[in-house]
């Protein structure tokens, strides 16, 4: 922000020097990158000011904090207009059609003013800053911006159509012509402000060439308003135009500020020109918010700082930041001006103090204390999950978060929306994936491309969907690995899975259940204690096709946050029985479809005393077994925790389960 040292003296009762200014503003967090002497004993100063500061992109808001710094007391502008014209209402028309990107539009109405040369303190004002003079109605808009950091426009009336300011989006193709002379083609996200047949400027950015102030104008349409700061700084960019006014539109601007600024200028426009304001002002959209307030912990504050403060001077150095303090116990209640749009929670305030306390202040220590602490329960999560999977051979990834809608939609849970963006820098990718796992198989085909085989990958990521119109973001966990033989990849994948639900929770209930899943040609819900956690399965052809992939995968997506929700492990732990148990194989022969799943469940079924484990072996396909028919060989584990267990006793339990098979399944017992 470059100021005129000058021109800052206009709102401080008392002269500062150069040097003392520049040492203020730069203690109180606005860098000086540039003091240049000008005519007159006059400096041009430049101030870094942070993107959160915008109430400092303006001479009367660096004032405020040089008047804060050095204890001065600030004198603003005093605002008096004189309204003796007609009615507003009766003289033009404002349309405002798209409240979410303009909150706020007001507008003036001046008549019978005579446009000509700016005054000699108006021009050596702008000057000293870089700025031209064009004439005394357009000067003074851009004195007003520099003076408070709100932008303003002048139309000139008789050149809007219907005399009617309308307020909407571009249609898709409508020509605009800049006041710089530039042509652009505007399209439907753009904010115009239109007349009653075309768009005379771009909301926020640049005013248009066809609707600007000459010397021939009479009567002008002072515009004040508030826009939606990306949607300026979007089109701007897409426009490849900027401006003074866009640069702060594009941080937000006081929302009190649109109508003082207005008076402002009405004010200096009728001395000016001789001009005559109309009665009233055109205002369509929110009304001026209403202050807010946070509350300062001295105690939260003297911990932060490591120095302990007088609560009266904590009190004073916020008055002089006009936070109005009032000071309740052992805390300070401040009333936030709409101008400090960055002050909204309790250590916003503790940066005021330090600023006004001084970070020079603030006693160092040549040591330091270190306290040893057992890392966070998420954190350890996620690396005992990372070590095991790595121990499994897998390599972690990270991918763009961004995929094509082509190889993305399809990976859109149900119920559920896509989620774009509309950005020419992302036309070839512009979904925020959806799910983790189509960055997965695109990075399979990348190596792929390499020549490198028996690839398994995993990646911890974010997912973005829509869902009732609201933005949903979550965690995922997503794996892939190349397939040597089906069957056994899901195995191997189903045994990771157990791995990584015992390590992280321990004697938790796995269940598997076989499930329809989008783009998997056998996929299995993974749940535990009735939660969903997942879904793991065979990557179908079709998915496998979209991706160019040639050799045929296994995945699996979980919810990240339930997954390491599990963590930290309890586990059931029981002495060792003393007395030795039987353990007994198993070979049926059923369908093909008949899952393990149902095997395990028919055999649970059957009640079986005294059995204590039952675990798969193996499936076999093939000479003697009839096509379409698989043998599943199963081990049971039988034990007495009180005697020891006889074979006798095993018998009728066996011949239970094999009954049940047969009713429920069709099994039959393999020779």
């Amino acid at each position: 922000m470059k100021i005129s040292l000058h021109w800052l003296y206009r709102y401080l009762l008392a002269p500062v020097p150069s040097d003392q200014v520049q040492e203020c503003l730069d203690r109180q967090g606005f860098p000086i990158e540039a003091c240049e002497p000008l005519e007159d004993g006059d400096f041009l100063i430049d101030a870094e000011v942070t993107s959160n500061r915008s109430d400092c992109l303006s001479h009367l808001g660096l004032a405020r904090e040089v008047a804060a710094g050095e204890g001065l007391e600030l004198q603003p502008p005093v605002i008096e207009i004189n309204e003796t014209g007609p009615d507003v209402q009766t003289l033009a028309q404002v349309d405002n059609q798209d409240e979410a990107l303009c909150p706020v539009y007001t507008a003036r109405v001046i008549q019978g003013i005579k446009v000509g040369p700016s005054p000699n303190w108006l021009v050596k004002a702008l000057e000293s800053i870089g700025l031209r003079s064009v004439n005394n109605v357009v000067d003074v808009t851009n004195f007003v911006l520099m003076e408070m950091g709100q932008p303003l426009h002048t139309f000139d009336l008789a050149k809007l159509a219907g005399q009617k300011i309308v307020v909407r989006k571009a249609s898709t193709g409508e020509k605009f012509k800049a006041i710089d002379g530039t042509s652009h083609t505007l399209n439907d996200t753009m904010l115009v402000i239109a007349d009653a047949e075309k768009p005379v400027a771009v909301a926020g950015v640049m005013g248009g060439l066809e609707s600007e102030v000459t010397e021939t104008t009479t009567d002008i349409l002072l515009e004040s308003a508030r826009f939606d700061a990306l949607s300026v700084r979007t089109t701007g960019r897409r426009l490849k135009l900027s401006s003074d006014s866009s640069y702060r539109f594009e941080r937000g601007v006081d929302p009190l500020g649109v109508e003082r600024a207005s008076m402002r200028a009405a004010q200096l426009i009728c001395e000016l020109t001789g001009g005559s304001l109309a009665t009233g002002v055109i205002r369509v959209g929110e009304q001026p918010p209403l202050p807010q307030t946070v509350s300062l912990h001295l105690e939260r504050c003297n911990d932060l700082i490591g120095v302990t403060m007088d609560p009266q001077q904590v009190v004073q150095w916020l008055d002089r930041l006009q936070l109005s303090p009032v000071l309740e116990g052992d805390k300070v209640v401040c009333t936030i001006p709409t101008w400090r749009a960055d002050l909204q929670r309790e250590i916003d305030l503790v940066e005021e103090v330090v600023r006004m306390f001084g970070l020079d202040n603030i006693p160092t220590h040549s040591r330091i204390s270190i306290e040893a602490r057992p890392p966070q329960v998420a954190i350890a999560a996620r690396q005992l999950l990372t070590r095991v999977l790595v121990a499994h051979g897998y390599y972690e990834t990270i991918n763009f978060s961004f995929v094509n809608p082509k190889q993305g939609m399809g990976f859109v849970p149900k119920g559920e929306e896509a989620l774009q963006i509309d950005d020419e820098r992302r036309k070839a990718e512009p979904m925020l994936r959806p799910s983790a796992l189509p960055s997965l198989l695109a990075c399979r085909k990348s190596n792929q491309d390499m020549g490198n085989q028996a690839v398994q990958l995993f990646e911890l990521a974010s997912v973005w969907v829509r869902f009732n119109g609201k933005i949903v973001e979550r965690r995922e966990l997503a794996l892939l690995a190349d397939v040597a033989e089906p069957g056994e990849a899901i195995r191997r994948l189903r045994g990771l899975v157990s791995e990584l639900v015992e390590r992280l929770g321990g004697s938790v209930s796995l269940v598997f259940k076989q499930t329809k899943e989008a783009n998997y040609s056998d996929a299995l819900a993974i749940e535990v204690a009735g939660q969903r956690l997942g879904t793991l399965g065979l990557v179908e052809g079709a998915c496998q096709n979209q991706f160019d992939l040639q050799t045929a995968v296994v995945g699996a997506t979980f919810d990240l946050d339930a997954l390491i929700g599990l963590y930290p492990p309890q586990r059931t732990v029981a002495a060792l029985c003393r007395f030795p148990g039987i353990e007994r194989d198993l070979s049926v022969i059923v369908d093909n479809a008949v899952t393990w799943d149902q095997l395990s469940q028919e055999v649970r079924a059957a009640e079986p005393q005294l059995l204590e484990d039952l675990r798969f072996i193996t499936t076999y396909r093939g000479k003697p077994i009839a096509k379409g028919q698989k043998s599943v060989s199963f081990r049971l584990s039988f034990r007495d925790p009180t005697a020891t267990l006889r074979h006798d006793q095993v018998d009728p339990q066996m011949a239970l389960v094999v009954d049940r098979l047969k009713q429920s399944v069709g099994a039959q017992l393999r020779d």
